[in-house]
C-alpha cells in the first residue's frame, strides 16, 4: 500500500509520530459533530406539550406523584432519538418491525432497540479495536484501519445476524408444531367446540412444547375476543409467523368461512396433508444425510486405511534403503 505509506509519512513529518492517531481522532470527532444535529433536530411532540400543560394545571404535588408512579423506562430514554433510530420511510419501518416480530420481538420500541444495538455495538467494537491496535506499540495506518473497521462492521452486523438466526429458529419451531396443533384443533372442533374455543384450548396445550406457536394462537384468540374481524385476524397470524403452511391454513379457513363449508372437514383434510408434508420433510433430510456424510467419511476412514495398508510397505522400503546405504 504505497499510498497509505506516503500519507503516513506526510502525517508523521507534519504532526510528529502521533500524526496518524491525531487524524483518526479528528475524523471521528468530525463524524460525531455531523451526527449530533440529526439527533437533536426533532420537533416537539404535541402530546408532550399537552402533558406539560396538564402538569402545570394540576400543580406541582400531583405532577410529582405522577412522576413517581411513572418512572422513566428505557423506551422513554430512546424516544427522544426516535428520528435517528427509526427509519423515516413507512415501508422500511414496517419491514423492519415485521422482521423483528417474526423473530419474536414484539415490543413497541423493538425497532429503536434494534438500531441502537447496531450503533452501540459498532462504536464499541471500533473503540476496542482502536485501543487494541494502539496497545501493540507502533501501529501503521493499515493496522489502524483493519483494527477499527473490521470489528466495527462485525459489531454493526451482529444484531442483524442474531435476528436472522432467531427468526429462522422460530419459523422452524412453528413449522414443527403446526401439524400437532391441527390435530388438536380437529379433535376440539369434532367434540363440539367452536373455532375460537378450539384455538384457546390448543394454545393452552401447546404452551409447554411449542411456546411461540402457542403465543400466536393466544394472540388470535384475544383479537377475536376484542371484536376484530376473523379474516383479518387470521391474515395477521400468517404475516406474523411468515410460514408457508400457516398461510395455506389461513387461506383454507377464510375460504371455508366465505363459502360456508364445514370447518371440521377442512381441518381433517388439511391436517392429513400437513402430516404427509412432515413425513416428506423427514424423508428428505434422511436422503440428504449420506451425501453430507461422504466427505466426513472419506476424511476419517481413508487416511487411517492407507496408513494400515501402505504403512508397513513404506517402512520396509525405508529400512531396506537405509540398510543398503549403511553397508555402502
Amino acid at each position: 500500500m504505497p499510498v497509505f505509506q506516503q500519507i503516513q509519512a506526510i502525517l508523521v513529518e507534519q504532526l510528529g509520530p502521533a500524526g496518524p492517531l491525531i487524524v483518526v481522532g479528528l475524523l471521528g470527532l468530525a463524524m460525531i459533530l455531523l451526527t449530533l444535529p440529526a439527533l437533536l433536530r426533532r420537533r416537539e411532540d404535541p402530546l408532550d406539550k399537552l402533558r406539560a400543560q396538564n402538569a402545570r394545571e394540576v400543580g406541582e404535588a400531583q405532577a410529582s406523584s405522577v412522576d413517581r408512579l411513572r418512572a422513566p423506562s428505557a423506551a422513554d430514554k430512546l424516544d427522544r432519538y426516535a428520528t435517528f433510530l427509526e427509519p423515516q420511510n413507512a415501508e422500511e419501518l414496517s419491514a423492519v418491525r415485521l422482521r423483528l416480530m417474526q423473530a419474536g420481538y414484539r415490543a413497541r420500541n423493538a425497532v429503536r432497540i434494534y438500531h441502537f444495538s447496531q450503533f452501540a455495538l459498532g462504536i464499541s467494537a471500533l473503540l476496542a479495536g482502536l485501543i487494541w491496535a494502539l496497545s501493540r506499540g507502533e501501529a501503521t495506518t493499515q493496522d489502524l484501519i483493519a483494527a477499527t473497521l473490521i470489528p466495527a462492521a462485525i459489531g454493526y452486523m451482529g444484531p442483524k445476524y442474531w435476528v436472522t438466526r432467531r427468526r429462522e429458529a422460530r419459523k422452524q419451531q412453528i413449522t414443527d408444531g403446526f401439524p400437532d396443533s391441527l390435530d388438536m384443533m380437529l379433535v376440539c372442533v369434532e367434540a363440539g367446540q367452536s373455532l375460537d374455543q378450539s384455538i384457546i384450548r390448543v394454545s393452552h396445550e401447546l404452551r409447554a412444547g411449542y411456546p411461540d406457536l402457542a403465543f400466536e394462537y393466544s394472540q388470535v384468540a384475544h383479537e377475536m375476543k376484542a371484536g376484530k374481524d376473523k379474516s383479518l385476524v387470521l391474515r395477521d397470524l400468517s404475516e406474523r409467523c411468515g410460514v408457508v403452511d400457516i398461510s395455506s391454513f389461513v387461506t383454507v379457513l377464510v375460504q371455508s368461512q366465505q363459502f360456508g363449508t364445514s370447518i371440521a372437514e377442512a381441518l381433517r383434510v388439511f391436517s392429513a396433508e400437513m402430516r404427509d408434508k412432515r413425513v416428506m420433510r423427514a424423508e428428505e433430510k434422511a436422503n440428504t444425510l449420506p451425501t453430507k456424510m461422504t466427505l466426513a467419511t472419506m476424511m476419517l476412514t481413508v487416511p487411517p486405511l492407507l496408513i494400515i495398508l501402505i504403512g508397513p510397505s513404506i517402512f520396509d522400503i525405508y529400512m531396506t534403503l537405509g540398510g543398503g546405504a549403511a553397508g555402502n
